[in-house]
């Protein structure tokens, strides 16, 4: 159902795929971004783009739950960090790793930006997922 791909002729990715491929015929996800407030709307984790990271995956695998799907099915993702220093950056993506979202290897972006929607937001998460056909697991 998805074929992931690392391109022999370019440099290989440390922990995502070059590309994933998705046979049609399967039903996809698009989901909006993944931010970090909670149901009552709250920002969590103010000042800490790792544990936003944290609340990000959590609020995203409940989005992929509401569709079907889970982070194992993940295709791509833009990782959005409010951030000018690798460092940084290279925090967020460690809570990524550590996510399991990563264990496909998914194509994955990740990006430093100046600033996200919601007051005090520094990370953001959007996915394309498989949703996988309840019965094919079945036989």
């Amino acid at each position: 159902m998805i074929r992931r791909v690392t391109v022999p002729s370019l440099f290989p990715p440390p922990t995502y795929s070059h590309a994933s491929v998705v046979e049609a015929g399967t039903t996809l996800a698009f989901l909006a971004g993944s931010v970090p407030l909670d149901a009552g709307g709250r920002l969590v984790g103010a000042g800490d783009p790792v544990r936003q990271a944290e609340w990000v995956l959590a609020n995203l695998e409940e989005q992929l739950r509401a569709v079907g799907s889970d982070l194992e099915h993940v295709v791509s993702t833009d990782v959005y960090v409010v951030a000018d220093d690798p460092a940084v950056l290279s925090a967020v993506w460690d809570v990524v790793e550590a996510s399991g979202l990563s264990l496909g290897p998914h194509s994955s972006t990740l990006i430093g930006v100046a600033c996200l929607g919601y007051p005090g937001q520094l990370v953001e998460i959007t996915a394309t997922a498989v949703v996988p056909d309840p019965s094919a697991a079945a036989s």
